[in-house]
Parts: C-alpha cells; structure tokens; sequence
C-alpha cells in the first residue's frame, strides 16, 4: 500500500500563486507516474498534469501555460506550482502515484481562489 500526502493548499487571491506538494511512501522516482488532479464542487475530477518516470510532463489545456509539475528528490516530494490563479481554480487538489498494480490518491487539499 502506498500512502500519499498532499500539502500546501489554501487561500489565495485572482492571479496569485499557490505551490502544492505531495509526499509518497517510498521514492518518488520509482514510481511510474505521478500526477495531480483536481475536483471542484459539483464537478468530475479533473485531469491538471502528470510527470513519467523518466521525466515526461504532460499538462490539460486548462493548466497549460500556468502549471508546472517538478519533482525533488532531496525531498522526496511532487510539487505543482500554480500561477495566474482563477476563481475557477477552486478545488480540492489531489495528488496520484502510479505503480505496475494501482494508482494511489491521496485526501486531497482545499484551494480556494477568492478576493
């Protein structure tokens, strides 16, 4: 079982900036993929941005341009680095981690985007 973790959300103000991490039981370099979604109130989960093993990123248009995935290995942590914030941003985040038999999910954590 592969526990995830996700840290950092919270308030933040139209066109502010928020950073995400999310931890991992393990290495986080091991795993095949790691990614990270989103769910706002009364919506599907929502697909934002995905990092491969060996390094690969891959962004939904609704991100493109104001998301990046990274990863730190002195830390052992997946970030996601959110600029240009809307208030359609708001959503519970969730962080995945892909392994050869599952994709694990962590709880998730609350952003909102509001003035």
């Amino acid at each position: 079982q592969v526990q995830v973790v996700e840290s950092g959300g919270g308030l933040v103000q139209p066109g502010g900036s928020l950073r995400l991490s999310c931890s991992a039981s393990g290495s986080i370099v091991n795993f095949n993929a790691m990614g990270w979604y989103r769910q706002a109130p009364g919506k599907q989960r929502e697909f934002l941005t995905s990092i491969t093993r060996t390094g690969t990123s891959n962004y939904a248009d609704s991100v493109k341009g104001r998301a990046t995935i990274s990863r730190d290995g002195a830390k052992n942590t997946l970030n996601l680095q959110m600029d240009n914030l809307k208030p359609e941003d708001t959503a519970v985040y969730y962080c995945t981690a892909q392994t050869d038999r599952s994709t694990y999910w962590g709880q998730g954590t609350q952003v909102t985007v509001s003035s």
